[in-house]
């Protein structure tokens, strides 16, 4: 659900939101609802955060971090499901327990809908590739697939769309590939 852009409403004014086991995020000023992510969700969420955990237990370049307030400016902060940051970019944009700036690796895994679609695929693409952040992930548990983005003149632009016999790498994380079956596995 979303509130019509006439009625801009600010990140701070999202501290006023009720703690009901909604995400409320702000784009542009457009207020988005998101429910709690369901079992499949958060199952992909898990593997990608040991598998990008494991890659930067061996190269101990930045964090992979589930759910961070992310807060790009007065109108506009969201809360990825995945981000990787760099220890430096960390140092620099970490501020009394957000990110206050763009991380290297935003993820999203789509929920059902077509308002969630919109919102991963247009409001946040748009919104992550205005403020800078290098590579963008849309992962869907539904069709088993990952798109991945690069950012070019601040616009991350399509790269690849890669299925379970695929390989995923990554120009953020210096040597990372995983089987793109095993984001998805045990949710046969």
């Amino acid at each position: 659900m979303s509130i019509p852009k006439e009625q801009l409403m600010t990140v701070d004014e999202l501290e006023l939101m009720p703690d009901d086991g909604n995400r409320y995020e702000v784009i542009e000023g457009e207020i988005f609802v998101t429910r709690a992510p369901n079992y499949e969700h958060q199952v992909v969420v898990g593997h990608l955060t040991v598998l990008i955990g494991t890659h930067l237990n061996e190269h101990p370049i930045g964090l992979v971090t589930p759910g961070p307030g992310v807060i790009f400016s007065r109108f506009s902060g969201v809360i990825p499901d995945l981000v990787f940051v760099t220890h430096q970019t960390r140092r620099r944009i970490l501020s009394g327990g957000k990110l206050k700036g763009a991380p290297e690796l935003a993820i999203e895994i789509v929920s059902p809908g077509a308002e969630n679609r919109r919102r991963d695929r247009v409001a946040k693409r748009n919104l992550y590739g205005k403020h800078g952040v290098q590579e963008y992930w849309i992962v869907d548990y539904k069709t088993r697939t990952v798109e991945v983005y690069a950012l070019e003149q601040n616009v991350l632009q399509p790269v690849a769309k890669l299925n379970e016999q695929d390989v995923l790498t990554s120009t953020v994380l210096p040597e990372f590939s995983c089987n793109v079956a095993a984001i998805f596995a045990g949710l046969d």
